[in-house]
């Protein structure tokens, strides 16, 4: 690869906050970001699947903060910690999210506000925090939003609404944080294979019903004029892409890494 091309896609010397990065989207984001350069700090509320993600990624360029993205305060407090220890905050990713499969009329009060608290005020939280600290220097805010967004399948409506939220949120932070130099993105997959939507296949003891994923996974791939479903990192090659220099002249955008299914 020429030289100039890869300084475009390079993180050398960057300082990159994942949340949610305990399994999933976040950890292969965390990975690749890794991949190319970053130093990552990798936050969420399971300890464990940190401490899983921070194994995985090569170099020992990952570092563990558990930290609840519904607090106001432990979010902003996992901005200053970088900033403390690094000197720097350059790419922040806000992939902490949450989905329940339940129809309206029986989502219960507070599923409602659990949902509404991680995968949106979450977000808000983290765009703010991480806002805070770019406006020095200038960065990149990568917020996961969803196919779900612009389609519903039935029984996530909360999950949408959110996402839809999210999109929104995306646009006005790239707005107000523009004349800082910091740019603010959103990255809305179509459905990929983690641990968030396992319910669809899981069955009443907790199993995964290997015959029902198949299912699902040839139902989903059906959706995409390329006959295939989606992988973590081929939305983490996307985040790559929105973390880096090479989208310098992006921002107020939702990419959507979906394979075609969903085209707004």
């Amino acid at each position: 690869m020429h030289e100039e091309l890869s300084r475009d896609f390079s993180l050398e010397g960057r300082i990159a906050v994942v949340t949610g990065a305990a399994s999933g989207i976040g950890r292969e984001t965390a990975r690749v970001l890794a991949q190319a350069g970053a130093r990552v700090v990798v936050a969420d509320l399971d300890a464990q699947g940190l401490a899983e993600t921070v194994a995985l990624v090569v170099g020992g360029q990952a570092q563990a903060r558990v930290t609840d993205m519904a607090d106001r305060a432990a979010v902003d407090a996992l901005a200053d910690a970088v900033v403390a220890e690094f000197g720097r905050l350059d790419v922040w990713i806000n992939a902490a999210g949450i989905l329940k499969n339940t129809p309206i009329l029986e989502v219960a009060e507070p599923d409602l506000d659990r949902l509404l608290a991680v995968n949106l005020k979450g977000v808000f939280f983290g765009c703010a925090a991480a806002g805070r600290v770019m406006r020095e220097r200038g960065g990149s805010i990568i917020n996961v939003s969803s196919a779900g967004a612009d389609t519903t399948p039935p029984g996530v409506s909360v999950y949408a609404m959110t996402k839809a939220a999210v999109n929104s949120l995306t646009r006005s932070a790239a707005k107000e944080f523009g004349p800082f130099q910091v740019r603010v993105n959103a990255v809305a997959p179509g459905w990929i294979d983690t641990p968030m939507v396992t319910y669809r296949f899981r069955t009443a003891a907790g199993e995964i019903d290997a015959a029902a994923r198949e299912a699902v996974v040839r139902q989903c791939a059906q959706a995409s004029p390329m006959g295939r479903t989606g992988t973590p990192r081929d939305i983490a090659l996307a985040m790559l892409y929105l973390a880096s220099d090479a989208s310098r002249f992006v921002t107020g955008q939702v990419l959507r890494p979906n394979g075609g299914a969903v085209m707004p």
